[in-house]
């Protein structure tokens, strides 16, 4: 399909895409309407986020709701209260000259007398997520039985978070000559289970191959020393004045952290975590949403269903231990037709991780260099002579002052004022980057390596050993060992040697230097309700050197018998000699 006009939806539907500028629709959308429109069959849509799902399901609802009748008629079910909103605001759209189609979101957080009151009156459409639907529906103020389509947006993310059981008790109390729809990024197991108890004979419709990066999103990674990752991340962000992204952090304390040091070092930064309310959620999504924040710090599950597609960079300032939950940060990048960057801030020991990671998505991942002091001053300099040629004056506002400062300025050349201009706006840069060091991890020595080379000339770490009560039987990783160590240690960047994963327990080799640290963050630690048992495992005392083989002192208990029946055998054959000589 070219064009929107060639699925036939009624004017006031049409107008409604005309005003949101929608002129040709996407793949997904192409391959889906039309499957919406003409047949009844269930439905499972494999696509990246943001591809136009949304649209690519709504558009067709809105087009078959019997708008005589308010009882419910279609059900959204969506992991997120973000995604709930946003979804609920494009269906809105979408029907907006629709007068009597009603669209009703519930999700947690918000007063459920509110959205009950609004249950009440008749809505054609509910949007929510699935604990908060649940809720209502025990509750007797949703009614199901009637729903003629149920939509599973964002299918993988529900069961990531956990919300197994809240879909089953959803979807037992709806009828079941629905039509279902099912729209995900991935594809896992546990899905593949759900359709089959709930989806008949489903047609399956797939853009773009399963599980890969999307073709305009670019990924780079830089290696450094486990010290230097949020120096990285502001050189980073220095380098790149235009910058608009969100920086994912493996936990709640490392989000706060990070948005503090941002927030300090005078970067437009916020944190989006578990611990905020929904007012604080909001209040921080609408300044980022509206570009007020250059940087969103947020863990994977506070970030879950954000839509946003301006974003210019995902910076990954720890890696998840999930492949498919790397695909889903990158691709909220690179949306809409535009370009985007994936970026990891890694140490040494993540380069195994990282040719997965291209195995997995099938795109190469480019090893960039930590810049340097003096080529971030030259890209800020130059961005700050560009903002300055290319600026536009308002001369009826400044007109008033000019003669005032034409007669400041009188004394100076052109060359002296330019100079004390770029001086006033770019010291501070100047004077923070002035002798600063190489942050880039050289594997091999070199003039960047910290610590000993061995003699081969690599780089040499002093790593200690420890023992901990996990192994297969707690269907223990190397990646989830990592990743609990990390979590439990207030430095979450030590460099790991071996690991070792036995079936109930493990031993792993993390930098001496943290030895300290990775104790007294183990100490009454628990992971899953159970205790955690952290030790470190000393080396063997050196075996004494065994003496001289005739030193009967330091002899084995077989060399100490075979002595003594060699004894017994000399004597005896001396007792037989003698008394063979008496005999003659």
């Amino acid at each position: 399909m070219k064009s929107f006009d060639e699925f036939a939806f009624e004017p006031e539907l049409n107008q409604a895409i005309s005003d949101l500028g929608f002129t040709e629709p996407t793949p997904i959308q192409s391959k889906a309407i039309p499957h919406l429109l003409t047949s009844e069959i269930d439905l499972i849509a494999l696509a990246k986020t943001g591809t136009g799902k949304t649209a690519a399901y709504g558009l067709p609802i809105i087009q078959q709701i019997d708008r005589n009748s308010n009882l419910t008629q279609a059900l959204i079910i969506c992991p997120t209260r973000e995604l709930c909103m946003q979804i609920t605001n494009d269906m809105t759209s979408y029907a907006k000259h629709f007068h009597s189609i009603k669209i009703t979101a519930v999700y947690g957080g918000a007063r459920i007398d509110t959205q009950i009151s609004k249950l009440k009156k008749g809505t054609q459409i509910v949007v929510g997520t699935p604990g908060r639907m649940l809720d209502l529906i025990n509750r007797k103020k949703l009614n199901v039985s009637q729903i003629r389509t149920l939509v599973l947006d964002e299918a993988d993310e529900m069961l990531t978070m956990g919300f197994k059981e809240e879909l089953n008790g959803i979807l037992s109390g709806t009828p079941k000559d629905k039509q279902t729809l099912l729209f995900s990024a991935t594809m896992p197991e546990q899905i593949r289970s759900m359709t089959k108890k709930y989806m008949h004979k489903p047609k399956e419709i797939t853009v773009g191959k399963k599980n890969t990066g999307a073709d305009n999103v670019k990924h780079q990674y830089y290696m450094v020393h486990a010290g230097d990752k949020y120096d990285a991340l502001k050189r980073i962000a220095d380098i790149n004045p235009d910058i608009y992204g969100i920086v994912f952090c493996r936990t709640r304390k490392e989000t706060k952290d990070i948005a503090d040091k941002l927030i300090r070092d005078g970067y437009n930064a916020d944190a989006l975590h578990g611990d905020l309310s929904q007012a604080q959620r909001d209040v921080v999504m609408r300044r980022f949403r509206e570009e007020h924040l250059q940087f969103l710090v947020a863990t994977d599950v506070a970030a879950r269903g954000l839509d946003v597609n301006n974003l210019s960079h995902i910076i990954n300032y720890n890696l998840p231990e999930d492949f498919d939950i790397y695909l889903h940060r990158s691709g909220r990048t690179g949306r809409a037709g535009k370009s985007g960057i994936s970026i990891s801030i890694v140490h040494a020991r993540a380069g195994k991780y990282i040719k997965d990671l291209e195995k997995k998505i099938g795109k190469p991942f480019e090893h960039v260099l930590v810049p340097n002091g003096e080529e971030v001053c030259e890209k800020r300099l130059f961005n700050l002579i560009d903002r300055i040629h290319k600026i536009e004056v308002d001369e009826e506002q400044i007109l008033p002052f000019l003669p005032d400062i034409y007669e400041k300025f009188a004394s100076l050349s052109k060359e002296e004022i330019i100079k004390k201009l770029v001086w006033v706006e770019f010291n501070r840069f100047l004077s923070y980057y002035k002798d600063s060091p190489d942050l880039n991890f050289t594997p091999r020595g070199g003039k960047n390596s910290k610590g000993k080379k061995d003699r081969k000339g690599r780089y040499e770490v002093n790593f200690a050993r420890f023992y901990i009560n996990l192994g297969l039987n707690h269907s223990l990783t190397a990646q989830r060992l990592m990743g609990i160590v990390n979590e439990k240690m207030r430095n979450s960047n030590a460099l790991f040697g071996k690991i070792e994963i036995m079936k109930k327990f493990s031993f792993f080799e993390i930098d001496k230097e943290c030895t300290d640290e990775l104790l007294a963050s183990f100490d009454n630690a628990k992971h899953k309700g159970e205790q955690l048992l952290v030790e470190l495992v000393r080396k063997p005392k050196t075996p004494y050197k065994k003496k001289e083989k005739d030193d009967r002192s330091y002899k084995s208990g077989k060399e100490k018998k075979r002595a003594k029946s060699d004894k017994r055998k000399k004597d005896k054959k001396k007792k037989n000699k003698k008394k063979n000589k008496n005999r003659y």
